[in-house]
């Protein structure tokens, strides 16, 4: 017998596509407040969200008489018809978010529009109606969620521990505060404040009050755009990753997603600047065109398509290589204790987010701001000298000059060695009576440079140019002190201690040597008189005949000979000093592993490998003419800073971390 559901059975059956666990429910709530205009979201939860989740924002705020039909299933005010969808903006749009986490849940919302003298609390019990009254509020609303899954304890009982549902509403805060540096965010666990950002769209600022120092302090930043493609943000030097992909973060169009293209081209874009299963941190947005762009082929929007895969791919990983080509990457080792820097880290993360407040403080605390701007205004008027008074005193301290400084002064103290320090923490001064240029009285966040009579509006930066390490200037400089345990060469440049570890420096001349002859299709072949001829089992016959063509990029010249034989009538001349017997066995046993077409790519992975067999060992004694030539030919690489694994080729020590450890200076 076939029967229609009833609606309550239809609700929980739509939430479990929705609402999965407790960061779930965080997802949807906040999406839709940014949604609704919200400029500053907090977001507290207990028991890792199962027992009690509040979203507090200052968005726009829902009509009273609409309040009841926002709990209603695909009630929605961002999409009318189909065709919407094509262009969907908005972070959520199939109207299912309320409807669904009422369905499991214990909801109270309050709410209440700008222009509306009241505004409504609402309150509903696993999708029945409890409470509906007019109450006071400020203008944004407020949605409080208890119990989740009350009435649905088969589902409850798969939720992992409160400390495990609460690391996932950790991670979704992240990945919110980072697509969205525009809106302030505050997240509190149990009572205590774990996230707070200050809502200035800074993107830096944010990883720097998430990742704190040591990430932010090693950023590249990344801004291209292509064929309507583009993507701005930062990524991390080589040095910084992890062992999962926790720290790649990439949002389209605003919204944090995942997709395998994106994430492969990042990854391909790293290769042999980071070492081999880890993974780089990265803050990407992307825009991309919403034509060729297909959010809705996920449940919760958390995947999404692309009409040209091929150019979307090329354009990440080219954009990502570009960025770690830029810029010089020698990593400063600290000599600092571990507990010495993680004390400092938690002492910066204390201070800088212990002054964020909440949505509706922020304005409290604009409105108080002003009125102390205007008391102290009125009670400087009353005490003003006479103007002739005023300008006698002033041709005392400035007697050579007598222009008029302007109103607004603001002096900043900013050293060019602090990249990590994001801008809004510059300290700046600002006279009390200072106006508001855009009537918001809440401090201006980036300081001001001093502003003198006749001097440009954007004062030119007196920065001196970093010159590199590895450059035909700088060489001349080196000095080569000796080498250490065998293995590592110490070289003096300017206020810093170079180690350069051989092996890995061989390893990285070699690999690129031969990528250079391969690209040119330059890799010299030595006949073999006579030809020689190997007799192969069936598979290793049918793979070296399907790659053929690979074998001959390669300096191989080989022929079908029948009946499972080849013949072999030249091979690749002096690769890596890897005998060329050897170089045939080991990719002919790679490929037959691999079973399937494969490209030159896999070669040169293969490569990698046999440049690490090939290169001079750690403790080996090599003399300072060697070294001296090993370093020469790291000027001419590509990328000179990492192995073809990832490892460093060289790490810097500065003479001001050694001064630390002698006393000399005191920190």
């Amino acid at each position: 017998m076939i029967k229609i559901l009833d609606h309550a059975t239809i609700n929980k059956i739509a939430a479990g596509e929705v609402v999965e666990r407790p960061s779930s429910v965080v997802k949807e709530l906040v999406e839709n407040a940014i949604d609704a205009g919200a400029t500053a979201v907090t977001v507290e939860i207990k028991d890792g969200g199962i027992s009690f989740i509040r979203i507090t924002d200052n968005g726009a705020g829902i009509a009273k008489e609409e309040v009841p039909a926002a709990f209603i299933r695909h009630a929605t005010s961002k999409i009318m018809t189909i065709e919407d969808l094509l262009s969907v903006r908005s972070l959520g749009f199939r109207g299912e978010a309320l409807a669904s986490i009422a369905a499991v849940a214990q909801v109270e919302c309050i709410t209440k529009t700008a222009h509306e003298l009241t505004g409504i609390r609402y309150e509903i019990h696993g999708s029945k109606e409890v409470a509906r009254e007019e109450i006071g509020a400020p203008a944004g609303t407020t949605v409080i969620v208890r119990n989740l899954f009350y009435n649905v304890p088969a589902r409850k009982k798969f939720l992992k521990t409160a400390m495990t549902e609460g690391g996932y509403v950790t991670e979704l805060i992240t990945k919110l505060a980072l697509s969205h540096p525009e809106v302030s965010f505050k997240y509190i666990i149990n009572g205590s404040n774990k996230i707070a950002t200050s809502g200035n769209g800074r993107l830096q600022d944010v990883i720097y009050h998430i990742y704190g120092k040591d990430v932010s302090a090693n950023l590249l930043p990344v801004k291209r755009s292509l064929s309507g493609m583009a993507v701005e943000g930062y990524i991390g030097k080589s040095y910084i990753f992890k062992g999962n992909r926790s720290f790649e973060h990439y949002f389209v169009n605003g919204r944090s997603i995942r997709n395998q293209i994106v994430t492969k081209a990042i990854e391909e874009g790293y290769k042999s600047f980071i070492m081999v299963h880890k993974f780089p941190f990265t803050a990407l947005h992307f825009t991309l065109d919403s034509n060729k762009l297909d959010v809705n082929v996920h449940p919760t929007k958390m995947e999404f398509k692309y009409a040209d895969g091929e150019q979307l791919f090329d354009f990440v990983k080219d954009s990502v290589r570009q960025a770690l080509l830029s810029e010089e990457m020698i990593q400063d080792v600290s000599l600092k204790s571990a507990e010495e820097e993680r004390a400092i880290t938690i002492e910066r993360q204390r201070s800088s987010t212990s002054h964020v407040p909440e949505p509706f403080e922020k304005e409290a605390r604009a409105m108080r701001y002003q009125q102390g701007i205007v008391k102290h205004q009125e009670e400087q008027r009353k005490n003003e000298p006479p103007a002739a008074v005023k300008e006698a005193d002033r041709q005392k301290v400035f007697p050579e000059k007598a222009t008029t400084f302007p109103d607004k002064q603001s002096i900043s103290v900013k050293t060019s060695g602090t990249p990590s320090e994001p801008e809004h923490l510059t300290k700046s001064v600002e006279t009390p009576d200072a106006p508001s240029e855009t009537g918001n009285a809440k401090p201006e966040p980036l300081a001001k440079s001093v502003e003198t009579p006749g001097a440009p509006s954007e004062p030119e930066q007196l920065t001196m140019p970093v010159e590199q390490f590895l450059s035909e200037n700088a060489r001349k400089k080196h000095r080569l002190i000796g080498q250490v345990f065998k293995t590592y060469w110490l070289i003096e440049y300017e206020d810093k201690l170079y180690i350069v570890d051989q092996h890995a420096a061989h390893e990285k001349v070699m690999f690129e040597r031969l990528m250079r002859q391969l690209s040119k299709k330059q890799v010299l072949s030595q006949q073999l008189l006579p030809a020689k001829v190997l007799h192969l089992d069936s598979v290793e016959h049918n793979t070296v005949i399907e790659h053929m063509e690979l074998f001959s990029q390669t300096g191989f010249d080989i022929e079908d000979f029948g009946d499972d034989s080849i013949v072999v009538r030249a091979v690749p001349d002096d690769i890596m000093g890897v005998e060329p017997q050897l170089l045939f066995d080991e990719l002919l046993n790679a490929l037959t592993e691999e079973r399937g077409k494969i490209s030159l790519d896999f070669f040169v992975e293969k490569l990698s490998g046999m440049a690490c067999k090939a290169a001079i060992k750690g403790n080996t004694e090599i003399t300072t003419m060697e070294a001296d030539r090993l370093i020469d030919e790291m000027l001419s690489l590509d990328n000179p800073y990492n192995c073809p694994h990832g490892r460093p080729t060289m790490i810097a020590l500065t003479k001001v971390e050694l001064e630390h450890k002698f006393k000399r200076i005191q920190d």
